[in-house]
């Protein structure tokens, strides 16, 4: 029974011509000699001697070595530590021939002078660490994770020449990174937090006292989500994702008028905020309106408005068409907080009405496609309102009605 899996080739060697050097690349050889029933002859004389295996391959400092066969076609693979980079080839294979020898040299494994990182957890070495870093060096490490994510660094051993060696760390893009870190000489530093998913380290050492360096265990975090800003009161939130990076935006309901910036995006940063405060949805004291239908709240609806209000709503509707006007909600102080209609654009238009207290629920029509609203409130007493509009051409005032009827009762 075999230990594992090998190919066998069998060889045929037959007549008067000697064959040629034949090496094994294996610790085990087969022969068979088969002869028939006729013609004997001299037969055959051979020698055999037994080569050596590959030389036991060293295990490189600061990395391991995969495989303990050295026999021909054996292979032998290496890895390094965390933090350091394999120089020359990770695999090698014991070749056949007369001298055993490996393809390839044993590699060797070092720390080098920057790199970029994606890998949500690793080390970074100063060069040449644990032995002492060389002079004149300018090096930068990148360290990119998913948008979301920050990175914990943690200093296992630091040691520089004092000022004139140092590693600065920065938490951004290469174009808006902020220095959270320049540490130099021999104390080991705090941990530092990179509260972005993009973060720099640079070290610079002069042409004199080289020292140990640093050996830095860094490890990836997940970053808290920005304030839900739900409920948003008179309108609604579009997204659902508060994490870093992420935009939302916002509608107010028809009648409410958007206050600030319609679109946030969750920041980066020690505490979660967003970029800009979050938006209100406001019912304001007048405005210009051009949609064919809508509502029209009183100031601060549906809280009561304030008191010494004067607003003005002009409506414009495309031209041919009339606009009907409804009130739904109407609590106003009685005579002295009002709505008055104008059937125009402005207050010499002729008056269609004025409103008051919590009676007048009728509706309104008018002959123009433009009607003026205003509204006044005094000195005490709130309330509020609620009108609705439509412009529609199928729409006519009561005065256009009534000729209506007067001509068709004299036909």
């Amino acid at each position: 029974m075999r230990c594992r899996n090998e190919i066998i080739f069998y060889l045929l060697f037959s007549g008067t011509t000697i064959p040629p050097l034949l090496n094994s690349t294996s610790n085990n050889l087969y022969l068979n000699f088969q002869s028939d029933i006729s013609v004997s002859a001299a037969g055959f004389h051979l020698e055999y001697t037994g080569l050596d295996s590959c030389p036991e391959p060293q295990t490189p400092s600061n990395g391991i070595k995969i495989g303990d066969r050295y026999m021909v076609g054996d292979v032998v693979s290496f890895h390094c530590d965390q933090g350091y980079s394999l120089q020359g080839h990770s695999h090698i294979t014991c070749m056949p021939g007369p001298v055993r020898r490996w393809n390839y040299p044993i590699p060797i494994c070092l720390a080098q002078c920057g790199g970029a990182m994606s890998d949500f957890s690793g080390v970074i070495l100063s060069p040449g660490f644990p032995g002492n870093y060389p002079s004149s060096l300018d090096c930068t490490w990148t360290i990119k994770l998913p948008i979301g994510f920050g990175v914990h660094l943690q200093f296992v051993n630091f040691s520089t020449e004092t000022i004139h060696d140092y590693l600065e760390v920065r938490s951004g893009s290469t174009d808006t990174s902020t220095v959270i870190g320049r540490l130099s000489g021999p104390q080991l530093p705090s941990s530092l937090f990179s509260t972005t998913h993009e973060t720099s380290l640079y070290f610079h050492s002069d042409y004199s006292q080289n020292k140990q360096g640093f050996h830095i265990i860094f490890q990836a975090y997940q970053l808290q989500s920005c304030p839900d800003p739900r409920p948003f009161r008179n309108g609604f939130v579009i997204g659902n994702d508060f994490t870093v990076g992420q935009t939302i935006s916002f509608e107010c309901f028809p009648g409410y008028t958007l206050s600030g910036n319609s679109a946030l995006t969750c920041l980066h940063g020690i505490s979660r905020n967003w970029n800009h405060p979050l938006p209100r949805c406001e019912a304001l004291c007048g405005g210009n309106i051009t949609a064919m239908n809508g509502t029209i709240y009183s100031p601060g609806y549906p809280d009561e408005y304030p008191n010494f209000q004067d607003c003005f709503w002009l409506v414009r509707v495309p031209p041919g068409n009339g606009i009907y006007i409804n009130f739904t909600v109407l609590q106003t102080e009685p005579i002295y907080d009002f709505i008055t209609v104008w059937d125009g654009p402005d207050q010499t238009s002729p008056q269609i009405g004025q409103f008051s207290g919590n009676t007048a629920l009728e509706s309104v029509y008018s002959t123009s496609n433009q009607i003026l609203i205003k509204f006044h409130s005094d000195f005490t007493t709130s309330g509020f309102f609620v009108l609705s509009y439509h412009g529609n051409t199928f729409l006519y005032t009561k005065t256009f009605l009534l000729w209506i009827l007067i001509i068709t009762s004299y036909l």
